[in-house]
């Protein structure tokens, strides 16, 4: 059947998407298998939330392709039913129940039947919450107060435990938000009151590990750093990192380890141009010898920190990734 649209993936592979991310596959390692942007493969996903579902199959006694397309010839040859049904080893009844359910003997066309038979197969089943406004309703409020689905589960057992309308396990919970794209039931983003605040579901065994991430050249790892920024015991050894608020803005804070003094400069934006540039026009006009070592975590916004060094003389160096008690006075007085 013809689709509107740019062509994308074929079916066997849009399938193929759907295997790999059940076993717990990243965005990235199946773009790599499938020779696809990552981002088709998010498209595909976020269809039905990232919910895996297995592919439709019919019935072992239910008629194939191959099946209708001797039907259709037979009917362009003028064989009766039971000619047809005969050669075939089916029941004249199923054959005159296939042809009457698309389009009578003049019409009947093997293919086009073959896919409506295909599309009807799904037969998708109404989700509880659509068939109880009620209970909807009962859930959205506290997802919106920000409870867990396991807390709804659990306080529906206690305030109605002899009603079973009322009572819905966390994991139906689950697949309503996620699923939110193809049954419309809960408000719009409703996805963000989670915990995670994802917008598709990630299996157990989802992991990033080993996927391929932006990296910072020539970085100079923490545990270079000399050992009087280790001490606390000589200023001008600082800890950075960016705060980020509610409309977007952007500061730079820069903790000195020693001393605790807190510096902000301000941002347009925290491209690492720019955050160079701020940077060094800032502490250009520091003293030299309050100049000594700037530790970042892994974020790309200090990747040009060569330049940064060259311009104002500071040693650069990094934390460990996923290791933000490196930077504990920074992180704190951030927070």
């Amino acid at each position: 059947m013809a689709k509107i649209g740019r062509p994308g993936l074929a079916d066997i592979e849009r399938r193929r998407v759907w295997d790999l991310w059940k076993q717990g596959q990243s965005f990235t390692k199946i773009s790599e298998f499938l020779g696809v942007a990552p981002g088709s493969v998010f498209s595909i996903l976020r269809t039905r939330g990232g919910i895996w579902f297995p592919k439709p199959t019919s019935a072992p006694r239910a008629l194939g392709l191959a099946e209708r397309e001797a039907i259709s010839r037979g009917l362009a040859a003028g064989r009766s039913i039971r000619a047809i049904a005969s050669e075939l080893g089916r029941a004249p009844s199923t054959i005159s129940r296939e042809i009457s359910k698309n389009k009578g003997r003049t019409h009947y066309r093997g293919i086009d039947a073959h896919e409506r038979a295909c599309r009807k197969r799904a037969r998708p089943q109404r989700l509880k919450l659509q068939k109880n406004p009620v209970l909807t309703n009962y859930i959205t409020a506290r997802l919106q107060r920000l409870w867990s689905p396991e807390q709804i589960a659990g306080r529906l057992r206690l305030d109605y435990p002899n009603n079973s309308r009322m009572q819905i396990s966390h994991e139906a919970i689950y697949r309503t938000v996620y699923l939110h794209k193809v049954r419309k039931i809960l408000p719009h983003n409703i996805h963000h009151c989670l915990r995670r605040n994802r917008s598709i579901r990630h299996g157990r065994s989802y992991s990033t590990r080993g996927q391929w991430r932006s990296k910072i050249k020539n970085a100079r790892s923490i545990h270079d750093r000399p050992q009087e920024a280790n001490n606390r015991t000589v200023s001008g050894h600082r800890e950075g990192d960016l705060i980020i608020g509610g409309t977007h803005s952007q500061i730079a804070t820069l903790v000195d380890r020693a001393t605790r003094k807190v510096d902000l400069v301000q941002l347009k934006d925290r491209s690492a141009t720019h955050l160079t540039a701020a940077l060094t026009h800032y502490l250009s006009n520091r003293a030299i010898d309050d100049l000594k070592t700037l530790t970042w975590d892994r974020g790309m916004e200090l990747a040009d920190h060569h330049n940064l060094t060259r311009a104002t003389g500071i040693a650069v160096f990094f934390a460990d990734p996923h290791s933000p008690w490196q930077r504990g006075t920074n992180e704190n007085t951030n927070g």
